[in-house]
């Protein structure tokens, strides 16, 4: 029995392969119980963003589970296996875990430390086990991945600093105001830059996001999207005084916003801060208006600095989570080899029960004078004797089982238990034969 991990993802297959795998949420069961139906397979589990598809799995015969999924997935794409074979990975063992344990703890994200990809993964396990494609292994893999992620982003700070130009303006947004929940916010422009920078806005709480577009649809329907205002583009500074913070996002040439513009805003908002970010290239807030008091202008540079400050030390969070990953990779994969002799360890247990059995019927039989607490107490001597002689074998064979040449031990471990070796049954058999062949003579 062996985990495995296979599939494709940003660093392995281009976008455009990547797109024609990508399995939306309504073809995701179905894909789902194919690879599940597999007799190659006894768990799996789907992972599909839009940076990886991604399967994880339980085998006897991980080079056939990877064939049979190769044909799924050729089927479902529409690209050849042949082709589809330059793209896809397979680890498997200790190397699967370890990618396992990577991608729950996004250090194998394009951006490290995102969070999103933690409850992408969630959703794959909760759906796998909604359909009992996963069981005891794959239930205690994901558990185990689960904490190891929360156990980097907790005591490495991963995912605390800002990555996206969008994420970093809201950052020091909050720098300088603190709480933003009674800020207005305003935004020049309905580009995707924008939309991201709103994004974090509402999530940040913000009271009011405008918007003011030079078309004005586009304004609308971002606008409504947040339940904010659009402000059509011809009445744009008419509104400037209303917002504490500008977010200026917009394909022009030249500057929109200038200093004569925030010469009136300053008197009207009487010493309140005003904070622009200009992430547009080119610039659309003139250089000067950073002169004015309490006017804290920052353009995209300012931004990329932060970025790749926050981005340099999530590189180094990461090599510490490294270290941790290949201390929890360890542990599991002792875990997983020790399951290996637990269906030894339990018909040896089973036996020595028997055996238990068997000698308490002959001597209770012998001591009919024994009343029923007397028995139980006498039992409980005997399995508590049973259980400290066995304890000692069965850590032995726990151990080896996670050595090299773990087969041989636990072969010989379950020989040294096997019933052949006992001699007393031995001779109680061949005495009955013997007296089997008298009575036919």
């Amino acid at each position: 029995m062996e985990i495995f991990a296979t599939g494709l993802n940003y660093k392995t297959a281009p976008v455009e392969i990547r797109e024609k795998l990508a399995i939306p949420e309504d073809s995701l069961t179905d894909i789902l119980e194919k690879i599940d139906r597999l007799p190659s397979i006894f768990e799996s589990c789907i992972l599909s963003t839009c940076n990886r598809v991604e399967v994880y799995g339980v085998s006897d015969s991980v080079d056939e589970a990877y064939e049979d999924i190769l044909k799924i997935l050729s089927s479902y794409s529409g690209i050849k296996i042949d082709e589809l074979k330059k793209y896809i990975f397979l680890y498997r063992g200790k190397e699967a875990i370890k990618h396992i344990f990577q991608v729950s703890s996004s250090l194998d994200s394009m951006v490290i430390g995102e969070p999103q990809i933690v409850c992408q993964f969630k959703d794959s396990f909760s759906k796998a086990r909604e359909h009992r494609a996963v069981k005891h292994v794959m239930t205690r893999l994901f558990d185990k991945a689960m904490n190891v992620s929360k156990k980097i982003r907790t005591s490495t700070g991963i995912s605390r600093r800002a990555v996206s130009i969008s994420y970093a303006a809201i950052e020091l947004a909050k720098k300088i105001f603190g709480d933003l929940q009674d800020k207005n916010v305003l935004l020049l422009g309905a580009g995707e830059m924008a939309e991201l920078a709103a994004r974090h806005l509402a999530s940040s709480g913000v009271r009011h996001i405008f918007v003011s577009n030079r078309t004005f649809e586009k304004a609308v329907q971002l606008a409504d999207e947040f339940g904010g205002s659009a402000i059509r583009f011809n009445k744009l500074f008419e509104f400037l005084p209303e917002a504490d913070i500008i977010i200026v996002s917009t394909g022009a040439k030249e500057p929109i916003l200038r200093k004569e513009h925030f010469k009136e805003v300053n008197k009207i908002r009487r010493g309140k801060p005003v904070f622009i970010i200009d992430i547009s290239v080119p610039r659309n807030v003139a250089d000067d208006v950073n002169e004015l008091e309490n006017v804290y202008l920052y353009n995209i540079d300012d931004l990329k600095m932060v970025v790749d400050k926050n981005l340099e030390e999530r590189r180094i969070a990461a090599e510490s989570a490294k270290i941790m990953i290949d201390e929890e990779v360890a542990k599991f994969d002792k875990w997983l080899k020790q399951l290996k002799v637990n269906p030894v360890i339990a018909k040896i247990r089973h036996n020595a029960d028997q055996i238990r059995q068997y000698q308490l019927e002959k001597l209770f039989n012998s001591m009919p004078y024994l009343n029923e607490k007397e028995r139980e107490n006498i039992d409980l001597a005997v399995r508590a004797i049973i259980n400290k002689l066995l304890h000692r074998p069965t850590m032995y064979i726990k151990d080896k089982a996670t050595k090299e040449n773990s087969e041989f031990y636990i072969e010989m471990f379950e020989e040294m238990f096997s019933p052949k070796w006992d001699l007393r049954r031995k001779q109680q058999i061949e005495k009955s034969a013997k007296k089997g062949r008298k009575s036919e003579n």
